[in-house]
């Protein structure tokens, strides 16, 4: 049975229809999974930028803390060398008023007598020669000449050594010396060096663990002492 124009056309109105649903849905379709294709991809994307924000972040902030310890490593050197120079500062001004204390002594003739009789005395024992020269300041030339002959004798006496003994009246220890004696053996080939200051570097130099623990007090973190 042959359709009439009206039913084609309400088939073929029925056919677009169908095909424009099945279009319309299968764009939404479409729409959708690249709606969460986006998605997906801009998500990964942020959590990719987080990360390295996260990253960059957390490597500046090592790199200031670093910098934080770097510099106060530095402060506290400072502080520490500071306190150093202070120290030896203050331990240079107590020799310095030890060396004050030596002119003074100087000064009390019949004391420095004595003490020149022990430096001289000193000085044969440790060269132990048979012809020694004794060196002294200008001013302390009778002093020296009177302790000399204790000196010789109390050598002689202890040693059963004789020595000939002399004083070198035409060279002299600096005036700038506090004073004592130099004492010169094998024809200056070798000198004992007995100044009151070089007795001061020595004793100095034994005393100066005891003098820092005096002056500033024991250091904590030190098992022993020098």
């Amino acid at each position: 049975m042959a359709l009439s124009d009206a039913d084609v056309q309400k088939q073929i109105k029925h056919m677009m229809n169908f095909i424009e649903q099945e279009a319309t849905e299968k764009a939404e379709e479409i729409d959708a999974k690249a709606e969460e294709e986006f998605n997906i991809e801009k998500g990964r994307l942020v959590q990719e930028q987080r990360l390295k924000i996260m990253e960059y972040y957390e490597k500046k902030e090592k790199q200031v803390e670093l910098q934080r310890r770097i510099q106060n490593s530095h402060m506290q050197n400072q502080a520490r060398l500071k306190v150093l120079k202070a120290r030896e500062e203050h331990i240079k001004n107590v020799l310095e008023e030890a060396r004050h204390k030596l002119i003074e002594i100087t000064k009390d003739h019949a004391m420095y007598k004595k003490v020149l009789h022990k430096l001289i005395a000193q000085g044969l024992f440790q060269l132990l020669e048979s012809e020694v020269t004794v060196r002294c300041r200008q001013q302390d030339l009778n002093l020296v000449k009177e302790a000399m002959e204790a000196a010789l004798k109390e050598y002689q006496d202890a040693t059963g050594k004789k020595c000939d003994l002399s004083l070198d009246t035409e060279n002299f220890i600096s005036q700038d010396k506090c004073g004592g004696v130099e004492l010169i053996a094998s024809k200056g080939k070798i000198k004992c060096t007995n100044t009151l200051e070089s007795r001061l570097e020595l004793i100095s130099q034994q005393l100066l663990p005891a003098m820092k623990v005096a002056l500033f007090g024991r250091n904590p973190n030190r098992k022993f002492d020098d």
